[in-house]
């Protein structure tokens, strides 16, 4: 169905950064019922895996862009040197991801992050924002920033303030419905 068919819907991105690495400790490890949980980095995913990933953790929320990219272009990105993907699995089941991108001098952006459906729910979500939120100040950033928009998780953007983001920008946009692709 092409753009102009489908139905548009309003969306908000909200722009958010940290321009010093979090005083407070480290989120501990949550405790899931006796799970063995484990933080692996993808450091040269296939494009299948990456796609099972952005598709899995995404779908709830639109997310299409990569899903569009034929393997060499999708490589090019997540095989790219400055940037770094890690995944959280529990019991050996892949339970969400993060992606960090510090191709810009000086910053890492939070690219993307979030949980499968089925982990959702479980304080997983906390843990793995804040791994991936030090992991980010590892590479000695001047700023980390992410952005989330009015098709994330209800959550997201509070989630983000909580973890110590504040708000720099804001867009408004209408884009035909991600649902139709």
């Amino acid at each position: 169905m092409s753009a102009a068919l489908r139905k548009m819907i309003p969306v908000t991105i909200t722009h958010l950064e940290m321009h010093a690495r979090p005083e407070r400790a480290r989120l501990p490890l949550p405790g899931l019922a006796g799970k063995a949980i484990s933080l692996m980095r993808a450091k040269e995913p296939t494009a299948d895996f990456y796609r099972f990933l952005y598709g899995s953790v995404g779908k709830p929320w639109h997310w299409y862009e990569r899903l569009r990219l034929d393997d060499e272009q999708l490589l090019a990105l997540v095989r790219h040197p400055d940037v770094e993907i890690s995944v959280v699995y529990v019991d050996g089941v892949p339970a969400g991801f993060f992606e960090l991108d510090a191709e810009q001098k000086g910053e890492v952006e939070l690219k993307y992050f979030g949980l499968m459906p089925e982990f959702i729910g479980l304080k997983l979500g906390p843990w793995l924002l804040d791994t991936a939120i030090h992991t980010a100040w590892d590479k000695s950033p001047k700023r980390v920033w992410v952005h989330t928009c009015t098709l994330d998780h209800p959550k997201a953007l509070a989630t983000y303030q909580k973890a110590g983001f504040q708000p720099f920008a804001q867009e408004h946009h209408e884009i035909a419905d991600p649902a139709g692709v």
